[in-house]
């Protein structure tokens, strides 16, 4: 069994346009690393490595493109993020093709985004409301393995599945 999740990860070039946003040390903000970046797609929780792959292989979406922003936005007290559209059709395949693998998850609506930062006894952040704009073709999604060290999560793809449609 391993903690997995599908997820689409953003291409260089977007890595670096948010590298540069400024993330100064602030009381009750831990930010997030560049190789942490990612949309997650669907969290599968403990899973069975094989019975995951297998559900990878069972996607059928056609490719698209994720737009990112208009800025940095809060997700609940705890999260700092940039929205991210135009992967719903995507997220529902995954959600299909992985039904029954890994842990129940509690059944609500995709919300699009890259986890920025997150918040803890604050919900003040300097970067919220920062203008950020991004558009990236997604062609393929990746089955990840998270993984936990003290400096935070660490994520490692598994499979990787085009996208056909």
């Amino acid at each position: 069994m391993a903690r997995l999740f599908v997820a689409v990860w953003p291409p260089d070039d977007v890595v670096t346009h948010l590298a540069a946003l400024p993330r100064p040390d602030e009381a009750g903000v831990r930010w997030t690393t560049p190789a942490q970046w990612h949309v997650t797609l669907h969290f599968c929780g403990s899973a069975d490595l094989d019975a995951a792959t297998a559900a990878l292989a069972r996607v059928t979406a056609a490719p698209g493109a994720a737009t990112m922003g208009p800025s940095v936005q809060r997700l609940g007290a705890g999260v700092v993020q940039v929205p991210v559209g135009g992967l719903d059709a995507v997220a529902a395949a995954v959600r299909l093709a992985f039904a029954g693998v890994g842990e129940p998850q509690p059944d609500r609506p995709f919300v699009g985004h890259l986890t920025l930062a997150r918040l803890r006894r604050t919900r003040r952040c300097s970067l919220l409301g920062a203008p950020v704009a991004a558009t990236f073709a997604v062609d393929e999604v990746a089955l990840v393995r998270s993984t936990t060290d003290p400096d935070g999560a660490v994520y490692d793809t598994v499979a990787v599945q085009r996208l056909r449609g």
